[in-house]
């Protein structure tokens, strides 16, 4: 079985969400939290097994499917992407135990067991293909929650977050199958396989344009600057479970794929597109931040905070160095954990007050003291207080980048202290004061059920942000890898000019083996 560990993580959960359909309405919701359970055990005992002292790949499986085409089914974890999987299944957990009554609360159940499998496949998948798969039927699950349970625009919110995310996607398709035939070309055989990709030299101009036809895929799922446009919306309008799903997990895909993808296969390219993909980067952390400040509905002040934080993990991942991409892997997972808690937050008073209005509000804190303490703690977090999870890889990520620029790392510091404004002035406005609002003097506090959700992601945020070696070691020793790799391929100003032909190419593609 322990052979087998990531296509039961993939295929599980799907299996049991497809049985659900047979399960009576009453007994959903208990079928639901013991699939996601038993799924988020089997990613714990993945970590378990995981040697955190090997950096390549663990657990790989590969089944031919078109092999005239060098299509296989193939899977693997490393340190990059063990924790995110981990991450997947523990919020499909807690979005299930915490979610709300709602209308087909079936319906919605067996959607995010599908989802979950699309997220974990895009995280375990080394083909190019089976990733591309996966990727796109993630969209599926999300357009579906959206559109089915979203607010007054779910439609155009959902519509506006396929266009975008499967136009990207079709660029990224075309670098693929480009990357397979040139393959084919240096090698005389197809292949779709990541490790069999990393073996290949590309010549600078090859490189540039695939770096910027995967980019758009990666680029819009993040969200990107200028390519940010759909993620407010998708948020404003989505269920609480959408949010937290699409903060914590879907966003993740994108700028893990960069590590995936873009700097092991184009470190040259990478390195050229560095400073405007940085700039981008700073664009993003600052203005989203000065968005979120002249928010009124709460969790579009949450929303823009979350692109601001995505912007510092793409700068991380472009520091290029082990610092750099080691505090973008640790920030994936504290933004995760932090803007999934926070939108869970935002759900819980959405649901006594049917407003996410900040003029609403006032007063919580006497009212709703347990919800007005978590909400403070991951606030704190949010952003980046020390001691707590995002501060490590907020941490890291600039310290990376700052080896390559002092003054665009300062600029984008300055995030941090419009990140304290924003989030402590809407902390103002709806928990302190007083309570001037009939409708809020008795409001009830946190619940049981809402407690099991939101203590557990409390004691993560402060247990990795005081001890983050657990995590950040096998993160750490993945990271070295992919360095050393696009240090081994990275080609030398007098290397290009000779690149010219298949054969020059064969020959640094060998090379590279070498030193691998």
């Amino acid at each position: 079985m322990l052979d087998h560990i990531l296509t039961i993580l993939i295929f599980f959960p799907v299996a049991a969400g497809l049985l659900g359909f047979v399960v009576k309405p009453q007994g959903i919701r208990a079928y639901g939290i013991a699939v996601s359970v038993v799924e988020f055990v089997l990613s714990l005992v993945l970590w378990l097994i995981y040697d955190p002292s090997v950096s390549g790949m663990q657990f790989m499986e590969t089944i031919p499917l078109v092999p005239s085409f060098g299509i296989n089914y193939t899977v693997g974890v490393d340190g990059i992407s063990l924790f995110i999987i981990i991450l997947a299944a523990f919020f499909t957990m807690i979005g299930i135990a915490s979610l709300p009554k709602t209308k087909d609360e079936k319906n919605m159940i067996v959607t995010l067991l599908f989802l979950q499998m699309t997220m974990v496949g895009v995280f375990a998948a080394l083909d190019a293909i089976v990733f591309y798969v996966f990727w796109e039927l993630s969209l599926v699950p999300m357009l579906y929650i959206i559109g089915a349970w979203g607010g007054p625009l779910r439609i155009y919110a959902s519509i506006k977050f396929f266009l975008y995310t499967f136009a990207g996607s079709l660029v990224m398709l075309v670098g693929m199958l480009f990357m397979a035939y040139f393959y084919y070309q240096v090698t005389g055989k197809w292949s779709f396989a990541l490790l069999d990709w990393y073996r290949l030299v590309l010549p600078l101009n090859y490189q540039l344009w695939l770096f910027v036809a995967f980019f758009l895929g990666f680029a819009i799922k993040v969200p990107m600057f200028p390519f940010h446009t759909w993620l407010p919306y998708a948020h404003g309008q989505a269920p609480t479970i959408g949010s937290v799903i699409l903060a914590a997990i879907l966003l993740k895909m994108g700028t893990y794929a960069f590590i995936r993808f873009s700097l092991p296969l184009f470190p040259d390219a990478s390195v050229y597109f560095m400073l405007p993909v940085a700039i981008l980067a700073i664009i993003m952390i600052v203005y989203t931040a000065m968005v979120a400040y002249a928010q009124e509905d709460i969790k579009q002040v949450v929303a823009y905070s979350s692109i601001s934080h995505m912007g510092v993990i793409i700068l991380g991942t472009f520091a290029m160095n082990v610092e750099g991409i080691s505090g973008s892997i640790f920030l994936m997972i504290g933004h995760g954990v932090v803007s999934g808690a926070l939108f869970l937050l935002v759900g819980v008073i959405y649901e006594r007050r049917h407003t996410k209005l900040m003029s609403e509000f006032g007063g919580l804190a006497d009212v709703m003291p347990r919800y007005a303490l978590v909400f403070g703690i991951m606030l704190m977090a949010s952003v980046g207080l020390p001691l707590t999870i995002n501060f490590v890889g907020e941490f890291l990520s600039f310290l990376g980048f700052y080896h390559q620029s002092h003054i665009l790392t300062l600029i984008a510091g300055t995030a941090i202290i419009v990140g304290a404004i924003y989030m402590l002035s809407a902390f103002k406005k709806a928990f302190f004061g007083k309570v001037t609002k009939e409708e809020n003097k008795n409001l009830p506090d946190l619940t049981k059920t809402e407690l099991v959700a939101l203590v557990p992601l409390v004691i993560i945020t402060v247990w990795l942000g005081v001890y983050p070696k657990p995590v950040l070691e096998p993160i750490n020793n993945s990271v070295e890898s992919v360095v050393e790799l696009m240090h081994a391929k990275a080609v030398t100003a007098e290397a290009k000019a000779k690149i010219a032909d298949v054969k020059a190419i064969k020959l640094a593609s060998a090379a590279a083996k070498e030193a691998e």
